[in-house]
Protein backbone atom coordinates (compact mmCIF):
# COMPACT_ATOMS: atom_id res chain seq x y z
CA UNK A 1 0.00 0.00 0.00
CA UNK A 2 2.47 2.50 0.65
CA UNK A 3 4.11 1.59 -2.64
CA UNK A 4 0.87 3.05 -4.24
CA UNK A 5 1.03 6.01 -1.84
CA UNK A 6 4.28 7.22 -3.41
CA UNK A 7 3.41 6.34 -7.10
CA UNK A 8 -0.07 8.67 -6.66
CA UNK A 9 1.87 11.21 -4.95
CA UNK A 10 4.20 11.06 -7.72
CA UNK A 11 1.55 11.17 -10.31
CA UNK A 12 0.02 14.00 -8.64
CA UNK A 13 3.50 16.03 -8.78
CA UNK A 14 3.79 15.39 -12.77
CA UNK A 15 0.59 16.67 -12.98
CA UNK A 16 0.87 19.38 -11.69
CA UNK A 17 3.75 20.27 -12.87
CA UNK A 18 2.50 19.34 -16.50
CA UNK A 19 -0.16 21.76 -16.01
CA UNK A 20 1.71 24.39 -14.65
CA UNK A 21 4.06 24.55 -17.62
CA UNK A 22 1.10 24.64 -20.20
CA UNK A 23 -1.07 27.06 -18.31
CA UNK A 24 1.16 28.97 -16.11
CA UNK A 25 2.31 29.29 -12.53
CA UNK A 26 -0.81 29.25 -9.64
CA UNK A 27 -1.95 32.76 -9.57
CA UNK A 28 -0.33 34.43 -6.55
CA UNK A 29 -2.36 37.24 -4.94
CA UNK A 30 -0.29 40.42 -5.28
CA UNK A 31 0.96 41.91 -2.10
CA UNK A 32 -0.74 44.84 -0.60
CA UNK A 33 1.46 48.38 -0.77
CA UNK A 34 2.99 49.58 1.80
CA UNK A 35 1.97 52.92 3.16
CA UNK A 36 4.76 55.52 2.78
CA UNK A 37 4.42 58.39 5.48
CA UNK A 38 4.56 61.64 3.36
CA UNK A 39 5.30 65.38 5.45
CA UNK A 40 2.65 67.75 3.61
CA UNK A 41 3.78 70.13 6.05
CA UNK A 42 7.29 70.78 4.03
CA UNK A 43 5.75 70.51 0.80
CA UNK A 44 3.08 73.16 1.41
CA UNK A 45 5.19 75.99 2.63
CA UNK A 46 6.78 76.17 -1.09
Amino acid sequence: MDYLDKVLEKLKEWARKLIEALLGPEAQPEPEPIPIPVDDRLSRRR
